[in-house]
């Protein structure tokens, strides 16, 4: 003890807090002053006019602002932990990935309002008579709209981790969850950062349905800044747009500085290169907590103990026998058995569908929705293809270039969460005015707020590229459409896929919102399955939701298996780093 307090009084000024110090608790104290002012709300009765009262009062946006970033990061950290399981389980297991994968594309492309038609009544019955229940149905509506694209990221990097690296994990004699902490998950942090920052922007897109629910009778306006866009679109208040476009224009910037501009810095060196790039990521709030004295001391603790954890060997207990040679025989009767029964569990769940909806709808109904989803399906091909044209060189060009990159993040994140629904009012009123064809000028919304996860992932891509390859390409001097088609395309292709693919997904899911719009009492819709999803929704019309989301499901599927999946596997096995 007497020598522990030699050694401190020995660090003279270091043993002080320094300015940095007090900048670091002045921000952790105003964060958990906002959480405390948000956490009251929670704690209201459904039934308290202040709990589900909103109003476009200019001075409530501080506090609605606050509600909904609650909501926003409660649903990323849901994200996250359903990532790293979700994800690891499907790239560790050939069985588990035959159900898992097919699953999260079922589930990328059931719209928010599919899932909000039938968890609604769940979360409120959950918690009767009080806040939480709303809270709850709203944050789940915000994952939804999250989670896959983060899930597919790092199911996509732990697939893609060089041959090498692994090789030399298994001559260290590292277990199964050293390897995915001290390898795996390193590799996948660029890629899964940066797609967490796409899906905090989708979020944003989808806010306005996650926190003004509305399905049949069930009514819910939770206090938020989507609550509050909706209740300006509906009253048709510009001023109050404009305000609530400001507000969350803060809220992103006030975010990404404060925590993904750190994480990006922080991911920048699991880069798999040779040598150091010229340029380096950086950021201001992690330069300050880097310069501080007591809380790097008292941080010290914990970040020993999570290293700790880290290194555990944790073996599972059939390690041992499952790396006994197996017959191939019975490695096949069980692959066998495994599909025959996924396949039952398939056709038992469609029976189920077909059984509820043929008790209301008829054969007309059903290849009414097969139209639309087609009408639908031909808009996002085209959306997709000429994102594709436009995003790929520029997220190639941003992502070489790493200190345009810190300044485009910003602007870019605000460009994905900017939501459609701040448009409907310019749509509505020129297609009218105008008398403008629907199915064609509302299909630019589709794509309005899901391009951005392909010029998120290039960016990402073009970002990891290694800076020793960046210099052979030099020495080589490699230029031109060679360099296009065999030096950059490639390397960023696995990212353009994973990014594609869940543009594509988002696209669908922005059909909801896009094809079925309404400012104050005019409504313009498309013919497409999103509009039909839309109208069922707002009639509370079970049978149909169920139908829409069915058959747009169905042709998700497809479309991923024959496409985006063969895609995957090209990447997987051809443009891998090895």
């Amino acid at each position: 003890m007497p020598s522990r307090f030699v050694a401190f009084t020995s660090l003279g000024r270091k043993a002080l807090p320094n300015q940095y110090d007090l900048f670091a608790f002045a921000l952790i104290l105003v964060v958990f002053i906002a959480i405390t002012h948000v956490s009251h709300g929670l704690t209201l009765p459904l039934a308290a006019p202040e709990s589900t009262v909103v109003s476009l009062d200019y001075k409530l946006l501080p506090y609605y602002a606050l509600r909904t970033t609650m909501r926003m990061f409660a649903a990323i950290a849901a994200s996250l932990v359903f990532t790293f399981v979700y994800a690891t389980l499907a790239a560790k297991s050939r069985r588990a990935a035959l159900v898992l994968i097919p699953l999260l594309d079922v589930l990328q492309s059931v719209p928010i309002l599919g899932f909000l038609s039938f968890t609604v009544t769940f979360f409120l019955g959950l918690f009767p008579g009080s806040i939480l229940g709303a809270e709850c149905a709203a944050i789940f509506a915000i994952f939804t709209s999250q989670a896959w694209n983060m899930a597919f990221s790092f199911y996509q990097s732990l697939r893609g981790v060089p041959r090498d690296l692994i090789e030399v994990a298994r001559g260290f004699g590292l277990s199964w969850w050293q390897r995915f902490w001290q390898l795996e998950t390193p590799f996948a942090m660029p890629g899964l950062i940066w797609n967490m920052m796409m899906s905090m922007s989708g979020g944003w897109f989808f806010v306005v349905a996650s926190e003004a629910i509305s399905v049949g009778d069930t009514t819910v306006k939770l206090p938020g800044i989507g609550s509050y866009l909706a209740l300006a679109i509906d009253e048709k208040r510009i001023d109050a747009v404009i305000a609530a476009i400001i507000a969350m224009l803060a809220v992103i910037l006030a975010y990404d500085q404060l925590l993904f501009r750190p994480l990006v810095a922080f991911a920048a060196r699991f880069r798999v290169e040779l040598s150091a790039g010229q340029i380096q990521e950086k950021s201001f709030v992690a330069n300050v907590f880097a310069r501080t004295h007591w809380m790097r001391a008292w941080m010290r603790a914990p970040a020993q103990l999570l290293h700790a954890i880290a290194l555990l060997r944790m073996e599972l207990p059939v390690r041992s026998s499952s790396s006994l040679p197996q017959s191939p025989v019975l490695t096949r009767m069980i692959d066998i058995l495994w599909v025959a029964c996924v396949g039952l569990g398939t056709v038992w769940a469609g029976w189920l569908i077909v059984d509820y909806v043929r008790q209301e709808l008829s054969w007309s109904d059903f290849w009414q929705s097969v139209l639309y989803t087609i009408f639908t399906m031909a808009r996002v091909v085209l959306l997709m293809a000429l994102a594709t044209l436009v995003w790929v060189p520029a997220g190639i060009w941003i992502g070489l270039r790493p200190a345009l990159a810190e300044k485009v993040q910003p602007l870019a994140q605000f460009l994905a969460a900017f939501p459609a629904n701040v448009i409907f009012p310019v749509a509505v009123i020129l297609i009218l005015k105008y008398s403008l064809n629907p199915d064609i000028w509302l299909s630019f919304l589709i794509v309005f707020g899901t391009q951005w996860y392909i010029l998120f992932n290039v960016i990402a891509g073009a970002s990891a590229f290694p800076n020793d390859l960046k210099e052979a390409v030099a020495n080589f001097r490699i230029r031109g459409w060679d360099w296009w088609k065999n030096v950059i395309i490639p390397a960023v292709f696995p990212y353009y896929v994973t990014g594609a693919l869940t543009a594509s997904g988002g696209s669908w899911n922005a059909a909801i919102v896009a094809e079925y719009v309404k400012w104050g009492g005019d409504t313009v819709s498309a013919h497409g399955i999103g509009a039909y999803i839309a109208k069922a929704t707002a009639d509370g019309d079970y049978p149909k939701i169920v139908l829409g989301v069915a058959v747009m499901s169905i042709f998700v599927i497809m479309f991923n298996r024959l496409l985006w999946r063969p895609l995957y596997g090209l990447a997987e096995r051809r443009l891998r780093l090895d």
